[in-house]
């Protein structure tokens, strides 16, 4: 247990005028008394800073749109605008190519604030920050990097282009190709995306085609293509029963011209790439469904100490008491494996399992 008399104790006269929850007090505490480990679910001031204002502006901001964007099934462009200008969508892209420079950990606590009003947006913004951009940043030639990520940071969404009809969770079995072509010097792209996310506001996709298939899923190779590039065609966005805003499209590519230099990486080492960035995407997912829980007991908090029943409110009850303590629990659960996760990515450790576990409960807690 943690005994905060014996902090006191320790801490240095100069710090005792302040809460032992600053950051910056944690940090002087750190370095005076050789601590060095604090809770999962403290923040640096930088983290606290993009939590507060990702809150405001989903509470003031976002709220207010979110059940007509839903009926319509569509996120209105002034929000999309609105992502850009407050610098939500490039949270990772360093300062001098227009980003904010922040840290992983920062990225997925914007997550979190905003699908905890909207999940729909909150999908936007995870697969543009943790997948398309990461992607970029950890594998793009320095070409790739100095074209799309200003341009991701300030004025265009991207897509993640895997997934097809006949390879979901079998996703190396995937049939759309990119033949070389060596007389045009070029790639030529033919197959079909399915259920791709974001795919109607894309403005560059992240695609995963077979180069070589003879090698199997050693073929796989990842490219950056312009959405507005002849042959790419965006489908009909499915109608779904949740995330109605969020638009989930087919995309065709028929004989779609690439140029060597929008490779991302290695040929070949797609599948690699892949897997890598959709480990620490699920921490993103994890995230969003955490956002999703807390939203939840948002709503309904206020909803038990409003409804009266024998002449209290329902939130008074012994067995009302149980249900929410429960459900408070496992959030809170949920949000510690999540913190540590991003912990754990960010310091360069092994963090595969705890990505998949936090995506499993946090998964679970969201639908309870």
């Amino acid at each position: 247990m943690l005994n905060l008399a014996l902090i006191k104790r320790t801490l240095p006269p100069s710090l005792l005028r302040r809460s032992f929850h600053s950051p910056s007090v944690q940090r002087s505490y750190a370095t005076e008394t050789k601590c060095h480990h604090f809770p999962l679910t403290t923040f640096t001031e930088e983290e606290e800073s993009v939590r507060s204002a990702v809150r405001d502006w989903a509470t003031n901001t976002l709220r207010p749109r979110v059940r007509e964007m839903d009926n319509h099934s569509q996120i209105c462009p002034n929000i999309v605008n609105d992502l850009f200008t407050h610098g939500f969508m490039g949270l990772e892209i360093p300062e001098e190519m227009g980003g904010m420079g922040l840290g992983f950990t920062s990225a997925c606590l914007a997550v979190e604030e905003i699908a905890r009003v909207d999940p729909s947006v909150a999908i936007m913004v995870d697969i543009h920050n943790t997948l398309t951009i990461n992607a970029i940043r950890f594998w793009g030639s320095s070409l790739l990097k100095e074209k799309w990520l200003p341009r991701l940071a300030t004025d265009t969404i991207s897509s993640f282009a895997l997934s097809e009809a006949g390879s979901g969770s079998d996703a190396f079995a995937m049939k759309t190709k990119a033949t070389f072509d060596d007389k045009r010097h070029c790639y030529v792209l033919n197959g079909s995306k399915l259920w791709i996310s974001s795919a109607k506001e894309a403005g560059v996709f992240l695609l995963f085609a077979n180069a070589d298939p003879s090698k199997g899923y050693k073929g796989i190779t990842a490219f950056l293509v312009d959405a507005n590039t002849e042959g790419v065609e965006v489908g009909k966005p499915e109608k779904k029963l949740g995330l109605r805003a969020s638009s989930t499209c087919p995309i065709t590519f028929d004989n779609v011209v690439v140029p060597p230099e929008n490779v991302l990486g290695t040929v070949g080492l797609g599948y690699k790439y892949c897997i890598n960035i959709l480990n620490e995407g699920r921490i993103g997912i994890a995230a969003q469904q955490i956002g999703i829980a807390k939203g939840c007991l948002d709503i309904a908090m206020p909803y038990l100490n409003e409804r009266k029943q024998f002449g209290t409110n329902i939130g008074s009850f012994q067995g009302m008491q149980h249900q929410y303590a429960q459900i408070a629990t496992e959030i809170h659960a949920a949000e510690v494996m999540m913190y540590n996760a991003c912990r754990l990515k960010e310091a360069g450790l092994p963090f595969v399992k705890e990505a998949s576990m936090c995506k499993l409960y946090s998964s679970q807690t969201a639908e309870r």
